[in-house]
């Protein structure tokens, strides 16, 4: 019976670890001026949320973003920049309301959307900026 046991317990343990490894995580990397060059020039398409601790509205967007960032993954990186700690990076695109979501293919900014935009619309949004199918 102990035997029994084990071998049931094992096998589980192996079916975990193999529904893991297929679980993608989210990644929304954060993003300071230090590295925002670097960041939009070495993936293909970013999508970049400007946001504040003190913001709701950002709060709410952040958590889709994540969600967002699982579907999109491989094929687009989403990154997050605090404009209380980045203020030359919020001054320099002229981010006067957050949040405020950039989207940058091969480097160059080719659109923005600014407030909190439901799950769909922020996809639809990526799928035909990025022609991603």
């Amino acid at each position: 019976m102990d035997d029994e046991i084990r071998q049931i317990r094992e096998k589980r343990v192996q079916e975990l670890k193999e529904r893991m490894k297929h679980t993608v995580k989210a990644e929304v990397t954060h993003v300071d001026e230090i590295h925002f060059q670097e960041f939009i020039k070495t993936h293909t398409f970013v999508v970049l949320d400007f946001w504040a601790e003190w913001c709701a509205p950002c709060r709410r967007v952040g958590i889709v973003l994540e969600e967002l960032s699982k579907e999109f993954s491989g094929k687009v990186t989403f990154g997050k920049c605090n404009t209380e700690d980045n203020r030359l990076l919020a001054m320099q695109f002229n981010i006067t309301a957050i949040p405020s979501i950039m989207l940058f293919s091969h480097g160059q900014l080719v659109d923005r959307i600014i407030g909190a935009y439901p799950k769909e619309a922020l996809r639809e949004k990526i799928v035909r900026k990025f022609n991603i199918k």
